[in-house]
């Protein structure tokens, strides 16, 4: 495993002793460094599988081959590119190109919850009674709106996702309206495939279109009159206005025509939702996207209670063709140090199998999950923290959610500090708890 000493020496030229603290680095102390340092960054993209459900660290990234079969299961470990690193079985794609990501074995949560772990993992915040925390991907939109590229959306999610009692997945939440992702809901790899948004009914033409906008836009006025001007109904407003601009956009057409990319590439990523989805996203992010949440699981999802093996056989195989191929399709274009990659779930799964009567399964586990992070900067090819000999507890090197969070405001530039208002107008910091990871810093 790489540690803080093992970082290049342009990360020694501003880490201070101010910004560090007993397990990570300070993000706005770091900012503050690099800032001070002059360091110019390049704007970074990201590209986000989200594995809904919670997949199941111990027989995917975290085996024990040798506890007892009631714990380990059916799957057993394979060698990896790297000496010593060894992931499941039914991932040999990533196998061979895991020095294009790290992997984190020491993940913990507060929540073995559906909904709030979501939210967690995918904002880096708590979700509470009264504050749906905004997603990365919303917080990212709203701190580079000034200077993203026109004709295309800032924030993408291609597959609608939903949380137990706790509704949509990955949005703006408190940020309102405006921030939301523009929703692909189409399978990706449907010969099918369109979004509608880009291509109306031939027979209205841009005018009309533009003439209803007017119109949607004078009852939008009357109704937000009505509601005295809500701040959720002036977002509602901006994001109608970003909806029509991008109907109009050539630009945002050609990024979501996935039938512009060759057969054979297609055919590398996997011929199914997951991997078209992440060819998809690969477009959008060289179309100037900046935040690309995707779907990742082609049936089941990742909450596998009954049925451990059979459905991890159906879910992990697209995951491991779809994952390892963006990756090596980011690097082969000269992409991969701009395009932060991550594959996470909300938790992991119970070492010991359960005995429901449709077949062995795993149920939530919040105590010790994994999550793998590659490209846009992070260091690569790291292994980082354990668990006990049953992967039930962390034994080495903790990293909190808001830790991994920290690590993905760094890593795409954006500002942990930056103050929004809530809906009903409570100021906010993005991102208030959390460091950096150190050992993950490029």
């Amino acid at each position: 495993m790489k540690t803080l000493s093992n970082l290049s020496v342009k990360r020694r030229d501003f880490l201070t002793i101010g910004a560090l603290t007993p397990l990570g680095v300070s993000l706005g102390g770091l900012l503050q460094q690099e800032a001070l340092a002059n360091k110019t960054r390049r704007p970074k993209s990201c590209i986000l599988l989200w594995m809904l459900g919670g997949p199941s660290h111990i027989d995917m990234y975290d085996l024990k081959p040798d506890a007892p079969a009631e714990i380990r299961g059916e799957l057993r470990p394979i060698q990896t590119k790297i000496p010593g690193v060894e992931l499941g079985e039914l991932m040999p794609n990533l196998a061979k190109c895991n020095d294009k990501f790290s992997l984190i074995r020491s993940m913990v949560s507060y929540s073995a919850s559906h909904g709030k772990g979501d939210h967690h993992l995918l904002s880096g915040r708590k979700y509470t009674n009264d504050f749906y925390p905004p997603s990365f991907g919303s917080v990212m939109s709203w701190q580079s709106e000034t200077r993203h590229k026109a004709g295309v959306p800032s924030y993408v999610q291609i597959g609608a996702m939903n949380s137990t009692n706790f509704g949509k997945q990955a949005q703006a939440g408190a940020l309102g309206h405006k921030y939301d992702p523009f929703l692909v809901d189409r399978d990706p790899n449907s010969s099918s495939f369109a979004v509608e948004a880009f291509t109306p009914n031939d027979s209205v033409g841009i005018a009309r279109l533009a003439d209803r906008q007017s119109l949607l836009k004078r009852v939008d006025q009357f109704q937000a009159r009505v509601e005295q001007q809500m701040r959720f109904a002036q977002t509602h407003d901006a994001f109608n206005e970003q909806a029509f601009d991008l109907l109009t956009s050539n630009r945002a057409k050609q990024a979501f025509d996935i039938a512009q990319e060759p057969e054979a590439l297609r055919d590398r990523y996997g011929r199914n939702r997951v991997g078209q989805g992440l060819l998809l996203a690969r477009r959008l992010v060289e179309a100037g996207v900046r935040f690309i949440t995707v779907k990742g699981y082609v049936r089941y999802g990742w909450d596998h209670h009954p049925e451990v093996f059979p459905r991890l056989r159906t879910e992990v195989p697209p995951y491991d063709q779809g994952y390892a191929a963006l990756l090596n399709d980011l690097e082969e274009r000269g992409m991969l140090e701009d395009t932060l990659v991550i594959t996470a779930g909300e938790f992991g799964r119970t070492p010991r199998l359960n005995t429901d009567s449709r077949g062995p399964g795993r149920d939530h586990w919040a105590q010790a999950f994994s999550l793998t992070m590659g490209g846009g900067g992070v260091k690569t090819g790291v292994v980082l923290g354990a668990t006990d000999k049953h992967a039930a507890e962390v034994v080495e090197r903790p990293v909190t959610v808001e830790d991994y969070a920290a690590t993905v405001y760094y890593a795409l530039g954006m500002n942990p500090k930056g103050v929004y208002h809530t809906l009903d107008g409570r100021p906010t910091e993005a991102l208030p708890e959390g460091n950096v990871i150190p050992e993950l810093l490029g």
